[in-house]
């Protein structure tokens, strides 16, 4: 059996990394990550994008075995994020006569990057490369998620080389077709890659998904996670609502606590949420939950509370981050309430203030302020504010 063979004449050259800890130096890779290079072995030997440079030995390897001696005709760079272009440089050295494929932007990065100039090919939307049996056609996918990116389309297979969109983090463990791992893992790790990743480009995504929803589609090839072909309707459908910034009913309690005080305000509002039916509610620490995983549940559900006691006149440091976060990603169309704390002088509530009118999200209630310890009538302003929250979730 050959086990690298996709379709046609395309092979799965890639590779897989257990070792980084954080993706980007950011983050969490609990599964690790993969980065997918494919090979087209045609009349025209064609590569489609690289790896890590770190790999780059054992992505050497992969190729020999495939194709011994024979030189590579061309490399086509979709994306280039070191991830993916880090080899350029190494892949040049080792076949000194391969034409490099890109579109204009791509060349002003590799020069940047990498300084590696030689053959080019210079791309634009809608040209098409023959490479015998196989018959790439490009097109342009600006700031999905950097402005030189590009996918190309194999229309004699229905193959779609998506550069990072449609991929997710964890490692190919085994496999690297769909149908031939479980995959559990990858569906809340497409999630998080995507909120976290791509999330801010919402309109781009869109943009190209219109685009690409014109072509029969048969397998998608990502750079990170499964080749996807039995899966594709699914994998599509995620992208798709995660970039019209879509969520499912449900709650994200995220809190900054010192004393455990707002901690008592965050799970008084859940148990109110729930009574009232709320059956997706999930609190975050945040000086115990990773941001990523936070910005995720934030793509997810459609409310969105966030309490915080005063720190030095200002925002406890994990919230006013969070915030940052949010606002950077430019998350559309969540229902919000806020609640702070204070010992003496509040003033994380009016910080928050600021929060709602650049993020135009729809806000709820007023919000909850409490001094010193949660009393009597506090109870009373937590319960109201879910039930606020409930009601705009349509309980």
């Amino acid at each position: 059996m050959n086990k690298t063979l996709i379709k046609g004449k395309i092979h799965y050259v890639g590779v897989n990394d257990r070792n980084k800890h954080l993706f980007e130096n950011m983050l969490p890779l609990p599964y690790g990550v993969s980065y997918n290079s494919y090979l087209i072995d045609d009349e025209q030997i064609t590569l489609i994008d690289t790896v890590e440079a770190s790999f780059f030995e054992v992505f050497l390897q992969k190729i020999h075995r495939l194709i011994g001696d024979k030189p590579i005709k061309y490399l086509v760079i979709n994306h280039m994020e070191p991830d993916h272009s880090g080899s350029i440089r190494l892949i040049k050295q080792e076949y000194p006569d391969i034409t490099i494929v890109g579109n204009a932007k791509t060349f002003g990065m590799i020069e940047g990057y990498y300084g590696v100039q030689g053959n080019q090919l210079v791309v634009k939307e809608g040209d098409t490369l023959d490479l015998g049996y196989h018959k790439l056609t490009f097109y342009m996918a600006p700031m999905v998620h950097w402005p030189e990116v590009m996918v190309s389309y194999d229309s004699t297979e229905q193959v779609l080389f998506s550069a990072d969109a449609f991929g997710c983090f964890g490692t190919l463990d085994g496999g690297f077709l769909d149908t031939r791992i479980n995959l559990d893992k990858y569906w809340y790790e497409m999630v998080r890659y995507y909120s976290n990743i791509v999330g801010k480009y919402g309109a781009p995504v869109q943009r190209a998904l219109a685009k690409l929803g014109t072509l029969p589609i048969q397998t998608i090839c990502s750079t990170h996670g499964p080749v996807w072909t039995e899966y594709i309707p699914k994998v599509v459908s995620i992208y798709d609502r995660l970039s019209r910034y879509d969520a499912d009913e449900g709650v994200v309690i995220a809190y900054g606590t010192m004393y455990g005080h707002n901690e008592q305000m965050a799970e008084e509002i859940a148990s109110e949420l729930s009574a009232r039916g709320v059956k997706n509610v999930v609190l975050h620490n945040v000086s115990k939950s990773d941001p990523s995983d936070i910005i995720a549940d934030i793509f997810r559900y459609k409310g969105l509370i966030i309490g915080s006691p005063t720190y030095n006149a200002n925002l406890y440091p994990g919230i006013e981050a969070l915030l940052s976060k949010i606002l950077l990603r430019e998350v559309k169309g969540r229902f919000f309430g806020y609640f702070g704390s204070f010992t003496w002088a509040g003033m994380a509530v009016k910080k928050m203030a600021e929060f709602v009118e650049k993020s135009k999200f729809d806000l709820v209630s007023e919000p909850v302020e409490f001094k010193q310890a949660m009393k009597g009538d506090d109870f009373v302003k937590a319960a109201a504010l879910a039930e606020a929250m409930a009601k705009a979730l349509g309980h």
